[in-house]
């Protein structure tokens, strides 16, 4: 019996060198410009959860599992067992999802949350590989109306700039390395955050 494995349909080893090169190059543009941002972010979370606000994370599509990852590992644990830090994610209630996107319309399904659960002085954190995501940009005007402090996680270009008062750009414009930061970039900023409030 032939395996298919024996007659690949392309140069897998070329594409796989490839993606791992454009990764590299990405990570590496990333890592040099964007520490100012990434500062600013790890500073301004840690001020807020000092202060008794929470963290508010939304997003689309893989975006939106970022949310919930980054969440999660606030609430629960990332390096070490410590206190439970106050994070949420927009994207996991379904009944609020469905209804708003029914009743108000899907550009509105995380702008009217934090309509209902945003405090002054909380952190809202919206993930939008494009920057062009309607209820992100929708989600950051009602949050600035509520005086929450914006933070854009997208890549190149986008109308996140006046939108959002700290900006993570990734400099690049392939969605699938544009991810890859994004959760990069998640996870150092909660190690950051546990060492900036000595948790670890």
């Amino acid at each position: 019996m032939t395996s298919i494995l024996s007659t690949p349909s392309l140069d897998l080893r070329r594409f796989y060198e490839k993606e791992w090169d454009e990764h590299q190059r990405v990570a590496t543009t990333t890592f040099e410009t964007l520490f100012p941002a990434f500062t600013e972010w790890v500073e301004t979370a840690a001020f807020a959860l000092q202060h008794g606000k929470k963290l508010i994370f939304f997003g689309n599509g893989g975006s939106a599992a970022d949310s919930q990852h980054l969440a999660a590992e606030l609430t629960v644990r990332f390096k070490s067992n410590r206190k439970a830090l106050p994070a949420l994610s927009l994207t996991t209630d379904t009944s609020a999802l469905t209804a708003i996107g029914n009743d108000l319309g899907f550009d509105y399904i995380f702008s009217r949350q934090i309509e209902a659960l945003g405090q002054e002085g909380d952190v809202a954190i919206g993930i939008s590989t494009s920057g062009k995501s309607p209820n992100v940009l929708q989600a950051f005007k009602e949050a600035r109306n509520k005086k929450l402090v914006t933070v854009g996680l997208t890549g190149r270009g986008g109308d996140f700039p006046g939108k959002a008062d700290i900006i993570l750009a990734v400099p690049c414009a392939t969605v699938a390395r544009i991810q890859e930061m994004h959760i990069t970039l998640g996870q150092m900023f909660v190690g950051a955050l546990e060492y900036r409030l000595g948790l670890n």
